[in-house]
């Protein structure tokens, strides 16, 4: 069995069916303090920056995260961010590109869930690794 190494959310395509990402979460990076990135991997985290490196964003993900039941009707989150719905909407579209939201369609209105492998992905791909303990040199 191949073993697989953290994934970092990556750009993908809205599935028709659950409306989560098609494509999944692209395989990127072990941590930043492990090895440099390759080319592609800092291209990938990149987008997934950029998606969130965005203070409307940002409320988003919070917000959707600390709704009741963990998910948010689009209608639930125009007010607290004070934007239009396109706009609101062109963020979260953009949140669900980058495999941190998923969208379900439920007649007129879309509901929106975080991600948590993705965002735990991430999370991991800035960690520092915890250096081990040295025994005490002080002598008893």
């Amino acid at each position: 069995m191949a073993t697989t190494t953290p994934t970092a959310p990556g750009p993908a395509a809205s599935g028709p069916a659950t409306g989560g990402p098609a494509r999944g979460t692209v395989a990127c990076c072990a941590p930043l303090t492990r090895r440099p990135l390759g080319a592609d991997e800092a291209a990938t985290l990149a987008r997934t920056l950029k998606a969130i490196a965005d203070p409307a964003r940002l409320r988003l993900l919070s917000l959707v995260a600390a709704h009741e039941g963990g998910e948010a009707c689009v209608c639930d989150l125009i007010e607290p961010l004070g934007l239009s719905q396109p706009t609101v909407s062109h963020h979260l579209k953009v949140l669900v590109e980058a495999g941190l939201l998923t969208r379900d369609k439920r007649g007129v209105w879309a509901y929106f869930r975080i991600v948590p492998e993705a965002l735990d992905a991430l999370a991991a791909v800035l960690a520092t690794p915890t250096p081990p303990s040295r025994p005490s040199s002080r002598a008893c």
